[in-house]
């Protein structure tokens, strides 16, 4: 619950005594001056209330409320009111009147607005919701892969249609070509076996691979998509692509007769789409 200024909770106690002051005399009496040939300390006394009724308990009057109220009464005429005298006498608790009503009726500086409490700016709910950089996977991406899965097929469909693959003459099973090498995408593989043993080359290697895939984005777990964020992970895909390039490499244009390693340049390329 918000806290209520303190200056704001003084002027409504005052204004509670006035009404009730105003209640026990029957109407809203001006504010009684001190009497005439009572001393001049104890004057404010007079004013103060003795026990005020649903206030903070024995708490007397500001003296900065008592100037104020007398300085209206100046301004009104300078003239006590003088139904105080005629009225019943009251308790002690209800001998403050209240100010003129033209004086009541404005606050500090003129103003005429009463202002009931503070709302802290941070109590306001904001129902405004906070974007985030986050789609469904439907319809957002498996609607775009779709479509491009069958724009591919259709240009596959044209392209096998119209152009004819470069394929070699039958198989013969007596004549073995020499050398007789796998196609591109398994040259890699076929590099290996002549360096490593078949277990390790086409086994352990493929594996040790996968399983490094498999294992990357558990490893760099950075949600950034920008390439100078992601060092880690594009040093790792750029070593394993390089290192499966160049075995590609090795194998279609370095390898001739007997898969013997060969100068392009000097002996020729044995090698075909």
């Amino acid at each position: 619950m918000t806290e209520i200024p303190e200056h704001l909770r003084k002027r409504a106690e005052e204004a509670r005594r006035k009404a009730e002051a105003a209640k026990a005399g029957g109407e809203a009496p001006a504010e009684e001056a001190p009497a005439a040939d009572a001393p001049a300390e104890e004057a404010p006394a007079a004013a103060a209330p003795a026990a005020p009724t649903g206030g903070n308990g024995g708490d007397k009057i500001p003296a900065h409320l008592l100037e104020r109220s007398k300085a209206a009464r100046d301004r009104a005429g300078g003239e006590p009111a003088e139904s105080g005298a005629a009225a019943p006498a009251a308790p002690a608790a209800t001998a403050v009147a209240a100010p003129p009503a033209a004086a009541t009726a404005t606050g500090p500086g003129g103003h005429t607005q009463r202002l009931l409490t503070v709302v802290k700016s941070g109590s306001i709910q904001d129902v405004r919701a906070t974007p985030v950089d986050k789609v469904h996977v439907w319809p957002h991406l498996l609607l775009i892969e779709f479509v491009a899965a069958l724009a591919i097929t259709a240009f596959l469909l044209v392209f096998s249609a119209l152009v004819n693959a470069p394929l070699l003459e039958l198989a013969n099973p007596n004549q073995t070509p020499n050398p007789s090498k796998a196609p591109w995408y398994f040259l890699g593989l076929q590099e290996l076996l002549t360096m490593f043993h078949p277990m390790v080359a086409g086994v352990t290697v493929p594996t040790v691979g996968l399983i490094a895939y498999a294992i990357t984005p558990y490893v760099d777990r950075n949600p950034s998509t920008k390439p100078e964020d992601r060092k880690f992970a594009i040093s790792l895909f750029t070593v394993q692509i390089m290192f499966w390039a160049i075995l590609v490499i090795i194998g279609s244009f370095f390898r001739g007769p007997g898969f013997e390693f060969i100068l392009p340049w000097e002996t020729g390329l044995f090698f075909e789409l």
